[in-house]
């Protein structure tokens, strides 16, 4: 009898452990439009890695973001992003589907770093780009260093409101103990910090330094395990275009809720600082090997110098001689606006000049 007992008690505590079956239906299941905070690079409620190898510009590129956002202001120069929605108009895209990106109203934002000094490094960034440095917060970790389980990360997203929240890099907040490559010790990390966003409705960026493989290939080059691409929504990958250092690019290598977005370039120089350029025709796999964009420069600035030297020719003769010569109508925009060139307007026609 008791053996009897015994056995029924294992099994009602079996029983207990194992989880009640609960189905979704998804008829019941009601869409959810994805909001962004600038498309279609980074979503509001996701995880989006930026990654690139030292010194390329990532955190820059960043902090000049964060700055726009306190100020409340679009993320790309106006023009740029009324060259923007005009391709997208001219496309036919829904604008529902493409909702305007920037905030209306300065937002607050957490920016956590494990490499740059508050005072020395970033601060003085901040400034540099016009942030409003009221609305940026840090997490004081000088004590207990923060990490991605850290509970006090969703309380300063509660006591802030950021809509932004942005881990620099993000191998500084793993926790001594967990392994980068191990797919079971990244899995529960990257799933918190998921939770997080979509909980808080908040955007997390997550910057990351690629590893040393020689392969080009973006894949394989990115941050260990697999499970950070698997779980972020977005993953961006920034760097210099060879030939010409002070021109970055940030090239889209994944995107599940929207169409990947083209590369967009920017420029770092020490003397004039950061400055938005524009679209740049190269994939990530090139800008990681080194490969023709450089190339492909040069040759688009060759050939406009070349033949605006006798004076200015009608835009469109000049975008037909590029395309006998291979030469991309990006790359030849591209090429215009490095040189400087002038546009204009004689009757119903557009024509290209050199500066004087």
């Amino acid at each position: 009898m008791m053996e009897t007992n015994k056995v029924e008690t294992k099994k009602t505590e079996t029983k207990r452990m194992e989880p009640d079956l609960k189905l979704i239906n998804m008829e019941t299941v009601e869409v959810e439009q994805i909001e962004w905070l600038f498309y279609p690079f980074i979503p509001f409620g996701k995880v989006t890695i930026i990654q690139g190898d030292p010194g390329e510009g990532k955190t820059t590129m960043v902090l000049q973001i964060i700055a726009k956002l306190t100020r409340g202001e679009k993320i790309l120069p106006e023009q740029k992003q009324a060259t923007d929605e005009k391709n997208r108009a001219e496309k036919n895209v829904d604008s529902a589907a493409n909702p305007v990106e920037s905030p209306i109203e300065p937002v607050n934002v957490i920016y956590q770093t494990a490499e740059d000094g508050l005072g020395d490094t970033i601060k003085p960034r901040l400034l540099a780009a016009g942030a409003d440095c009221s609305r940026v917060l840090v997490i004081d970790d000088r004590e207990q260093p923060l990490t991605m389980l850290d509970i006090r990360l969703e309380e300063a997203i509660m006591q802030t409101k950021a809509r932004l929240v942005v881990l620099d890099p993000i191998q500084g907040f793993l926790g001594a103990e967990v392994d980068m490559h191990r797919a079971n010790e990244i899995r529960p990390l990257m799933k918190r910090v998921a939770v997080l966003a979509e909980k808080y409705r908040c955007a997390i960026i997550l910057i990351g330094h690629m590893n040393k493989n020689s392969n080009g290939k973006s894949s394989y080059r990115g941050l260990g395990s697999i499970d950070f691409q698997a779980a972020a929504r977005s993953v961006l990958i920034v760097g210099r275009i060879k030939d010409e250092p002070e021109i970055r690019v940030v090239c889209h290598v994944k995107s599940s809720l929207a169409p990947e977005g083209k590369s967009i370039a920017f420029r770092l120089d020490k003397e004039t600082g950061f400055e938005w350029i524009g679209e740049y025709d190269i994939s990530a796999d090139d800008l990681l090997s080194g490969d023709s964009r450089g190339q492909k420069s040069r040759k688009a600035k060759e050939f406009l110098l070349e033949i605006l030297a006798n004076g200015g020719m009608a835009q469109k003769k000049i975008e037909e001689e590029a395309e006998n010569r291979g030469i991309k109508k990006k790359t030849l925009r591209n090429a215009k606006l490095e040189l400087e060139i002038d546009s204009v307007k004689r009757g119903n026609q557009w024509f290209w000049m050199l500066s004087e």
